[in-house]
């Protein structure tokens, strides 16, 4: 969700009153709430007309839906276990809802990073990396980033060779996790782990643990290690996005952080931002980039995660290509 939709879903929240917005908020994942109430946090003189025009686009919004598709992974796990019965309905519901992970991640999703690397951090790495696979990879990042860097390393590199979880290991990690996570005997393989989950959790890490992890797999495997880079999409690999891929992320950029971020960038990088902007903005750009006194790196750092969070998005909904090498594009 881009900045504005946050701001309107806070308006909306807010306007709605507080037991109404504790139903909504039931709804939602851990992430969006996380989002939503920083936007509320930060509210502050917002103007009737602006509320009005908020719910006048809720409504409008509102109108054009049905409740079909509502709970339908519900709908399909009743019907399915009625139809066929326990045993063959798990089975087909595994591979049906993919997604869904169970119940002990989902309280792990809620946790602090902080909290769940307290919780993780004794535990066999292999343990760590079956638990990680399947946070958020930023969520996992950070949590990552709070364990000892010689376990941090050997959990990635753990990651990027798991090609799945087995029941088993899903019994294993409930006892581990207190029984937080079901260990069901009718759990299929879950297709969790392997080298694109390593470099998307790696895509959020600062780039000196990023680098001591890519060194440390290097050692086990340099193939792996190099992998892992292949699939890694970092600030500068936006010299490979197109130049309408380019402009279409520079209007769900903040101006500010987009300085800060280009602070750390090469000139080859500052100059396809300056072409894919109308002159005058590319003029007042290079302005407040000269006046910009120095900025830390670890802010620099925190722009630039900030702005691939938003081009994995983009990426997602087909707005813009994330550029590989050759004919391997991918979106």
């Amino acid at each position: 969700m881009n900045e504005a939709g946050l701001a309107d879903s806070a308006i909306l929240l807010m306007s709605l009153g507080e037991d109404e917005a504790a139903e909504v908020f039931k709804f939602l994942g851990p992430k969006e709430v996380q989002q939503i109430g920083h936007a509320m946090a930060k509210l502050s003189g917002v103007s009737r007309d602006r509320i009005d025009e908020v719910l006048s686009s809720f409504h409008e919004q509102a109108s054009t839906q049905t409740s079909l598709g509502l709970d339908a992974d519900g709908y399909i796990r009743t019907v399915l276990t009625r139809a066929l019965g326990d045993d063959k309905a798990a089975y087909l519901l595994d591979r049906i809802l993919q997604g869904g992970d169970s119940s002990g991640i989902e309280s792990l999703k809620w946790m602090d990073p902080v909290a769940v690397a307290e919780l993780i951090r004794q535990e066999h790495p292999q343990i760590i990396a079956s638990i990680l696979v399947h946070l958020e990879r930023d969520h996992a990042s950070d949590v990552l980033s709070h364990i000892p860097e010689r376990t941090r390393n050997d959990v990635l590199l753990r990651i990027a060779t798991l090609d799945g979880i087995q029941p088993n290991a899903l019994r294993e990690l409930n006892d581990v996790l207190a029984k937080l996570l079901s260990g069901s005997e009718h759990l299929k393989r879950k297709a969790l782990g392997g080298v694109r989950t390593a470099a998307e959790i790696l895509n959020f890490m600062g780039s000196t643990a990023e680098t001591a992890i890519i060194d440390s797999v290097r050692e086990y495997d340099g193939d792996l290690a190099q992998k892992i880079l292949d699939e890694m999409f970092v600030f500068e690999n936006l010299l490979d996005v197109d130049d309408r891929g380019i402009q279409s992320l520079l209007r769900e950029v903040q101006s500010e952080s987009l300085i800060v971020a280009l602070k750390g960038a090469n000139a080859e990088l500052r100059e396809k931002i300056f072409k894919n902007m109308s002159q005058r903005a590319a003029e007042m750009l290079r302005d407040d980039l000269e006046a910009k006194g120095p900025v830390r790196v670890s802010e620099v750092e925190a722009e630039q995660k900030e702005i691939l969070k938003i081009v994995r998005r983009m990426a997602e909904e087909g707005t813009i290509v994330l550029g590989g090498k050759g004919d391997d594009a991918f979106v």
